[in-house]
């Protein structure tokens, strides 16, 4: 292992000075043959040439080493752990298969590669995501735990090694994903060492002006901080324990990036953070008198300093939300020094510190749900009595995001789905376009199905057909709200389409016969035939399931019904016949001028009176008497330029005629709403529609509906029903 082609003179040196410490740190855990076993692997691989630099040119055996040596200090010596960190880098490069890994470690040792891999193919695409999605699905994907604590080292072990790499922009990268993924996670782990390393070192990288200035700042009075806390230290220690209490009394100084974060928050500097270095007394104290010997202690130590009282924070009376319970003062100290003192019972320190109180989110981290109970456990583990908690962490359960799927577009964008979704979800998510389009998809490289259900981790490339078409049973495939609703929608559409088409069909074949079409008509026709609105009707005929010249042929004989109907009864045309006198036992329905009866008279087709409307008679140059309504169009002139010729008229008694009327209806464009109007008109008593047209133009439409009505209080009526149908927005007396 002397060969130094891989190697700088600087990573030689470090490479010696990292293979000693972790040789030393591994024999009373490791047998002689097993760490034989490592410098085996390491000088096989490097007389093949395994052992490369990656694409940044960071030496993979030195930050193998480094990460072995890290794990076994910072985190405990396993087995496993070890040999995986070692074997990961070989059957990434296809010198090694897992095949072989099992052969010689085991299935243990196989699952923490694959974890491995699995999260390093992430690391490539992390900067197409966000860091929280990148640590979600590295929960995922790590599927053992010990997979995190690896990483989260071998992230250490490459910033160590980054000082003096010559790309500045990979150096930020990395420092970025230190800051931004790694240090919480260590944190949450418990890996406070790691997590304040990382970091010190993701400031040094990013502002290495700033951070020499504090570290110099630190340095160059490290002895008399040492000095002065000691000195504050011994004075309250012994007041503590005249008065009989049972504690521990520590000092510290914040690392540079906590002194460095509080700088930029407070826009201050080094001199002037309260708690550059900080005293925790930590009695020991059960039950009801935890909070007396906290007071007691507070009174002893603000007695002898005196204290700020703006900056004294009383969490035992009003803890805070997250259960964090402690005293804060913060004194002058000896040299007129602020020094913050923070006072708690074991019990509090330990919720503090463990998790009962999620220590991470006092300090300003998110929750997040299952992660931060599955967190927890793993601190308890790494934290308990145990000889060997790492055994125990073997068995641990990764299922903290059992509730989704994250996956990958070909480009490598991330995207985030309910489990249970499939490739039709993704298609959907994607654009409706391509969705609608989708027959399958190509997931890592092989074809599958629309129902293929996602998993994380997958790279999915949707497949596409010009000739697909949506289905109502994809309704029953996709598990999205989002996919669900956009099938919809796209199936409505095509249901209109085809109505749309049918439709046109009906009035192309309907001209080439020269047919013409009554709408009240051929909406008697929809319902006989069975259809509950016109759209289902038209869906039918546009899709070719009935034949359109049947229900030419039906219409027709629908007309020739309604004619001899009418024959047999009364046309139609009567209700616009001239009136002139009845018989003589029957009541003439006008009274022309004073009282004459009996005299010819026609109704005025420019504004069709009815029975109740106020009216006037005019006298025509033929002689004949057109009665109009007082309100009519043409009324205004005829009283100026033929005064002479206006007669007085007024309705005397009905006879049951029917008169017929004109109405003017604008709504939405919807066929549904015509008929709607026709179902109306077709309920009323005594009142029938006669004919109807309408012109549709940017949305909306315009009907003309001429109906036969008794009198003007059942037009009022029918007027009134008529505006409260969904669409109408407007119904007017017209012309014919």
């Amino acid at each position: 292992m002397t060969d130094k082609r891989f190697f700088t003179e600087t990573e030689w040196s470090e490479f010696r000075s990292c293979y000693r410490e972790l040789v030393a740190t591994l024999r009373d855990v490791f047998s002689g043959e097993e760490l034989l076993s490592i410098r085996k692997i390491v000088s096989d691989a490097i007389l093949q040439g395994e052992y490369k630099r990656d694409a940044n040119g960071v030496n993979a055996l030195l930050r193998a080493m480094q990460t072995a040596q890290l794990l076994s200090e910072k985190v405990g010596a396993e087995h496993d752990m070890i040999m995986a960190v070692f074997a990961m880098p070989l059957v990434a490069s296809e010198y090694w298969g897992i095949d072989d890994v099992a052969r010689l470690y085991g299935p243990d040792v196989v699952k923490l590669v694959r974890g491995l891999l699995k999260s390093h193919e992430l690391d490539s695409k992390l900067g197409a995501m966000s860091s929280e999605y990148f640590k979600n699905l590295l929960m995922v994907f790590a599927d053992d735990i010990r997979v995190i604590f690896i990483i989260i080292v071998d992230n250490l072990a490459l910033m160590r090694m980054l000082n003096n790499h010559p790309d500045d922009e990979y150096r930020l990268r990395v420092t970025n994903e230190a800051l931004c993924l790694y240090a919480p996670l260590a944190h949450k782990l418990g890996l406070y060492k790691v997590k304040s390393e990382l970091e010190d070192l993701s400031l040094k990288y990013s502002d290495r002006e700033m951070y020499n200035f504090i570290a110099q700042e630190l340095n160059s009075k490290k002895k008399y901080r040492d000095e002065y806390i000691a000195s504050f230290i011994e004075p309250v220690k012994k007041e503590l324990e005249k008065a009989g209490l049972v504690f521990e009394i520590k000092g510290r100084t914040k690392s540079i990036y906590s002194i460095w974060n509080k700088m930029k928050k407070q826009q201050i500097g080094v001199s002037g953070i309260y708690d550059l270095f900080a005293v925790r007394v930590i009695l020991d104290s059960e039950g009801k008198n935890e909070y007396a010997d906290c007071w007691k202690a507070f009174s002893i130590v603000t007695n002898m300093y005196p204290h700020n009282p703006n900056r004294m924070r009383d969490w035992l009376s009003a803890p805070k939300s997250n259960g964090y319970e402690s005293l804060h003062a913060t004194v002058i100290g000896p040299e007129k020094k602020w020094v913050e003192v923070q006072i708690r019972s074991k019990r509090m320190d330990e919720i503090a510190e463990r998790g009962l109180a999620a220590h991470w989110r006092y300090k300003g981290i998110k929750s997040e749900g299952n992660l931060d109970a599955m967190m927890n456990s793993v601190r308890d583990i790494l934290e308990s009595d145990s000889n060997d908690p790492l055994e125990k962490i073997k068995d641990f359960q990764m299922d903290v995001y059992d509730k989704e799927v994250f996956v990958f577009s070909p480009k490598g964008d991330l995207y985030k789905f309910p489990y249970g979704s499939t490739v039709l979800d993704f298609a959907f998510h994607i654009h409706t376009k391509l969705g609608c389009s989708c027959t399958g998809a190509r997931i890592n490289g092989k074809n599958q199905t629309i129902k293929y259900l996602l998993k994380s981790g997958d790279t999915v490339e949707i497949l596409t057909s010009s000739t697909q078409k949506p289905k109502k049973e994809w309704l029953n495939i996709v598990n999205s709200a989002k996919a669900r609703i956009k099938i919809k929608q796209a199936l409505n559409e095509i249901e209109n389409k085809s109505a749309e088409l049918g439709k046109e069909l009906l009035s192309r074949r309907v001209k080439n016969r020269k047919i013409e079409i009554d709408d009240a008509l051929l909406m008697r026709l929809i319902k006989k035939m069975g259809y509950k609105t016109v759209t289902a009707f038209y869906l039918e005929l546009g899709n070719e399931k009935i034949d359109v010249n049947d229900v030419i042929d039906r219409y027709i004989a629908l007309v020739e019904a309604d004619k001899q109907e009418a024959v047999e009864q009364r046309s139609a045309d009567e209700y616009t016949l001239d009136k002139v006198h009845q018989d003589d036992n029957k009541v003439d329905e006008l009274v022309i001028g004073g009282d004459i009866k009996g005299v010819d008279y026609r109704l005025a087709r420019c504004c069709n009176p009815i029975f109740g409307d106020k009216i006037f008679g005019f006298v025509s140059s033929e002689g004949t008497i057109k009665i109009h309504r007082n309100d009519c169009p043409n009324a205004a002139n005829m009283h100026e330029r033929y005064g002479y010729r206006i007669i007085n008229a007024r309705w005397a008694g009905k006879m049951g005629t029917k008169y017929v009327v004109t109405l003017r209806v604008v709504g939405h464009d919807d066929i549904g709403i015509v008929t709607n109007i026709s179902s109306i008109i077709g309920k009323e008593k005594n009142v029938y529609l006669r004919s109807i047209s309408i012109d549709s133009n940017d949305g909306l439409f315009q009907g003309h509906l001429s109906v036969a009505i008794d009198d003007i209080s059942a037009l009022n009526a029918l007027i009134k029903k008529l505006k409260t149908v969904k669409g109408v927005k407007d119904v007017q007396r017209g012309a014919m």
